[in-house]
């Protein structure tokens, strides 16, 4: 996808010596410019300050032409504000909070106490109020929404369960330790303080060990290069299914999401039900990768490791999975090997990955030009974006959950929390190349180009319409990474006439590393066999069916049904006979980067 820089042809006098002068103080200016953006960036933990002054201008002048709702806002904020006044004397004679406020943080019995219950009402009342008063119409322009959210983050940052003073459960336990608890809270900070410092991983997770307690599966590395290794499990049936699996993990995330504790693996659960599986495993890149595009992704990643697949086993069509942006990567693959390669693949499988991004959900409020623009000035500097930019990033999106409620127990309580292996493994963050992050931002989210048909590869356009493999689609019901309305849009862009999409409850990870043994899961599906066949998100929703319990076996009997009936006798790792010795075992070297 690079172009050859134009040559500069020798002046024949110093005459034009002045352009070239010129040229060189608008550099000089543009790197001073991407300096002093990095600055930035580092005192505003990588949002870009002129998109929230914008956002709030916007506000101002959208609410400024509407006479009338500034009206019904002010006779809410004068309800509301008598409210409060009403409850703090009624709170006094020991009048509980009212239904509805657990959903705010004060659910235990301590906060209908006096004055902590007049705390609680007066919040819930503001953050209310604040709710009406951001809240951006359908339609409305994304600066609006970036009010919302940021109006959001101010508010749950202000509760008063975030404060000693103002929580009662707090001021009991502290009252109840002496103190103690305080104490274990500051040494919580100086170790995560030193442990961010140092580089050091979360703490708690040394009792979760990559390839002892995570990514246990067993099976070797059987190809490698600069950007993957390439594992293929061994078979824990003496018959195996005759077409191989291929999964493309997301790069923005360690593969052994998949490959959990057995109890939570994906690919444990494959290979026992007779499948030969290969899983791409990404290399953690660091500033010598910075020059890495998407097009190297694509190459060195997905095709690299389909042809090793079909070097290994040879004649059948390979099964194709992909995760999240692994699965953004597998779509635009798959259309190209249906212009190249049309024998290749026996189906394609998707879970939580977007090819439409039109409508990305609640990460549009990072995705603007002026953001990117504050993303390259810091990766133009290290050469990869690190992985803690992008989690504080995905923190904020529920602040809440992830940001507040973990610090008052760390910190507060004193309380490290329980982590499982899924907690384990989001805590092994990856770095993202420079040219490929910002071209994954810029092409496929500012300008939608795999959707649009736009996005080109090796010289050829790249047409969703040319996929008709059987596909399976996966959706999750939270996810706010890819929300699940964005993926099912897939299924106007593609021309398979056998194609599924279902959605399972859960979020874009705890949603697709969903056990059969999972409690309190359920999906729904729904299968076409008709080309041009489509529903809207609400028509889907009505005429599926719905199934309680995990979607992992529902996607094993598809995959099967897919699958050629006859089987065949085990493949080990390496192919017939061992044909090609492994590098080393399962999980490789890697994923420990």
């Amino acid at each position: 996808m690079g172009m050859e820089p134009p040559l500069s042809p020798t002046p024949p006098d110093p005459a034009p010596a002045a352009p070239a002068a010129s040229g060189s103080h608008a550099d000089a200016g543009a790197e001073i410019e991407r300096h002093l953006r990095a600055q930035l960036a580092a005192f505003s933990g990588g949002l870009a300050p002129d998109d929230y002054a914008r956002a709030w201008w916007d506000w101002y002048l959208n609410l400024a032409g509407q006479p009338q709702r500034q009206a019904e806002l002010a006779q809410s904020a004068y309800a509301k504000a008598v409210d409060s006044l009403q409850f703090f004397a009624r709170a006094a004679s020991g009048e509980p909070l009212a239904p509805g406020h657990e959903a705010l943080g004060f659910a235990h019995p301590a906060w209908n106490v006096w004055p902590f219950n007049a705390y609680a009402r007066a919040y819930g009342n503001w953050a209310s109020w604040w709710a009406q008063a951001l809240e951006a119409p359908s339609g409305a322009p994304p600066a609006l929404s970036r009010a919302n959210f940021a109006g959001r983050m101010l508010l749950e940052a202000a509760s008063p369960a975030n404060f000693l003073h103002t929580n009662p459960e707090l001021l009991a336990k502290t009252a109840a330790e002496s103190g103690r608890n305080l104490i274990r809270g500051l040494q919580n900070w100086l170790e995560d303080a030193r442990r961010a410092v140092e580089g050091g991983r979360k703490a708690g997770t040394e009792q979760f060990a990559i390839g002892k307690d995570l990514a246990v599966t067993p099976g070797k590395v059987v190809f490698s290069n600069r950007l993957i290794e390439l594992l293929q499990y061994s078979p824990q049936t003496p018959e195996v299914y005759a077409e191989p699996v291929l999964i493309t993990p997301a790069w923005i995330m360690k593969y052994y999401i998949l490959d959990l504790s057995p109890r939570n693996s994906l690919v444990r659960y494959l290979v026992e039900r007779g499948h030969t599986v290969f899983m791409i495993s990404w290399k953690n890149p660091d500033a010598a990768d910075r020059d890495l595009g998407m097009d190297d992704y694509v190459r060195l990643g997905l095709l690299a490791a389909l042809q090793k697949v079909r070097e290994l086993v040879p004649g059948p069509r390979v099964h194709a999975v992909g995760y999240c942006i692994g699965g953004t990567l597998l779509s635009i693959g798959a259309a190209l090997l249906a212009r190249t390669a049309p024998e290749a693949l026996a189906s394609v499988t998707l879970f939580a990955a977007q090819a439409d991004f039109s409508e990305p959900g609640e990460l549009s409020v990072f995705i603007t030009p002026s953001q990117i623009a504050m993303l390259e000035s810091m990766m133009e500097q290290a050469g990869v974006l690190e992985s803690e930019r992008m989690g504080a990033a995905f923190a904020l999106l529920r602040s809440r959950e992830l940001l507040w409620t973990p610090a008052v127990q760390q910190y507060v309580r004193g309380e490290r929390p329980q982590l499982n292996d899924l907690m384990a493994w989001n805590a092994d963050g990856t770095r993202m190349p420079y040219r490929m992050h910002s071209e994954y931002l810029e092409r496929l989210y500012l300008k939608n180009e795999l959707a649009q048909g736009t996005l080109r590869f090796e010289g050829g356009p790249i047409d969703l319409k040319a996929i008709t493999v059987p596909m399976f689609v996966v959706g999750t019901e939270t996810d706010h990474v890819a929300p699940w309305r964005s993926v099912y849009k897939l299924r106007s862009l593609t021309r398979s006439a056998d194609y599924t999409f279902l959605l399972t409850s859960g979020g874009h990870n705890a949603g697709i590393v969903s056990g059969p043994a999972h409690p309190r899961r359920r999906h729904r599906l729904l299968t076409w066999h008709d080309a041009t066949q489509s529903l809207t998100p609400e028509q889907w929703l009505q005429q599926s069916s719905l199934t309680e319990g995990s979607w992992w076996p529902s996607w094993a009997q598809w995959l099967a049904s897919h699958s050629s009936a006859a089987r065949v006798p085990a493949r080990q790792p390496g192919g017939a006979g061992a044909a090609i010795t492994a590098l080393a075992d399962a999980p490789g070297q890697y994923v420990r980067g």
